[in-house]
């Protein structure tokens, strides 16, 4: 083969993988969560299964629009439903040695392109805002499981909804504060 024909080639193979990686696990997109774990101050660490998820009792959220920093709208959740995500944290066994040092600890929720939302044990247990976190089970008919956006965590009663919208839920890391 001529100098010319194994320039092209080589150029067209850089270039089919670079398209091929930008299709794949080396672009931006992520892999959907179908389960989720809470590790760090627990007696031991719990995963949740979309099967533990499916077992709640959804509520209907009606469409929630999702918002930005600014409050502009970046899209429409249509005919959502989820379980307030405290049915299934209160399961869990948090470390502290009397109920008053609750009050110092707090979750880290983590993508799995390691987005981080913190909420504190006083605002998901000791406020009624708690029970308006949902983890969603629906959206227009789809079960999570077939979202686009794996496991999603949206409290719809937010000012700037985007905030604390976490799309693929992988990890809730429970600490404490010193």
């Amino acid at each position: 083969m001529n100098h010319f024909f194994q320039t092209c080639a080589v150029r067209t193979s850089v270039v089919t993988a670079f398209v091929l990686c930008l299709g794949s696990s080396c672009s931006r997109a992520q892999a959907k969560t179908t389960s989720f774990t809470v590790v760090g101050a627990v007696a031991a660490p719990v995963t949740f299964s979309s099967g533990d998820i499916q077992r709640l009792a959804p509520v209907s959220l009606g469409d929630v629009t999702i918002t930005n920093h600014l409050g502009e709208q970046k899209k429409k959740l249509l005919a959502v439903e989820g379980v307030p995500l405290v049915e299934l944290l209160k399961t869990v066994t948090i470390t502290a040695e009397n109920p008053r040092a609750l009050s110092e600890y707090y979750f880290v929720f983590i993508a799995k392109d390691d987005y981080r939302v913190v909420f504190s044990w006083n605002e998901l247990f000791n406020n009624p805002a708690g029970q308006r976190v949902f983890l969603v089970t629906a959206c227009q008919g789809k079960r999570h499981e077939a979202l686009e956006d794996g496991l999603l965590l949206l409290v719809p009663d937010d000012l700037r909804t985007g905030r604390r919208h976490i799309k693929s839920l992988d990890r809730i890391e429970i600490k404490r504060a010193r």
